[in-house]
């Protein structure tokens, strides 16, 4: 196996990522970026409903990658931002429980731990289930989602950050954490503008 085959996510969360795109861009548009990337084929034949780790880092960068040819960087990241907060509502109807997010006593922790720890468990998810590599780190107030092995830019070359489905799940995770707050969510660093790794910032203080 090749190095662009090495790694990989889950059929179940690739089937995510499909229906998520699907809500952003409609079947029409996410048919249209399926033939631009070379997998037609998940038209008829999406991935399996399971966890096996068969869906590849280079389908779902390339998905992202065709998803600016199409549409433009601007409107690509709009709606890269949007599929990843549906992604975010799609996952955690699969994976709540998983992670403990459901459970009262999560519901019932004071917001900032509620962060932390709903971030560490959804890192762990990640670096279980996936070849995706995670770790969450603190600085200057703000947590660092540092994605060490990211499939959204895999084999990418950007001249800015590309994981913006990454940016939108976040977004949406400190949302539906929060009940109803909005932070501010921000990739700095991404490997395919040539930095050792991903990193979006989060500033833990809600803007409204």
């Amino acid at each position: 196996m090749n190095q662009a085959d090495a790694f990989h996510y889950p059929n179940r969360m690739g089937r995510i990522i499909l229906d998520s795109m699907e809500e952003a861009l409609g079947q029409n548009g996410l048919r249209a970026i399926l033939n631009l990337a070379g997998r037609a084929d998940l038209i008829a034949q999406p991935p399996p409903d399971d966890s096996k780790l068969e869906f590849p880092f280079r389908d779902i960068s390339g998905l992202m990658s065709q998803l600016e040819s199409a549409y433009g960087p601007r409107a690509g990241r709009g709606l890269a931002l949007r599929a990843g907060r549906a992604a975010f509502k799609y996952g955690l109807r699969e994976f709540g429980p998983q992670l403990g997010v459901t459970e009262n006593a999560f519901r019932l922790l004071p917001l900032g731990l509620k962060i932390r720890s709903g971030g560490q468990a959804l890192a762990g998810l990640f670096n279980r289930d996936t070849d995706q590599r995670v770790r969450i780190e603190e600085r200057d107030g703000k947590l660092l989602w540092v994605i060490e092995r990211c499939p959204l830019c895999w084999e990418r070359q950007t001249g800015a950050p590309a994981c913006h489905l990454a940016v939108g799940l976040l977004q949406e995770a400190l949302y539906w954490v929060s009940s109803g707050k909005i932070f501010d969510v921000e990739e700095t660093l991404c490997v395919a503008k040539g930095d050792p790794a991903c990193i979006i910032e989060i500033n833990r203080t809600p803007l409204a």
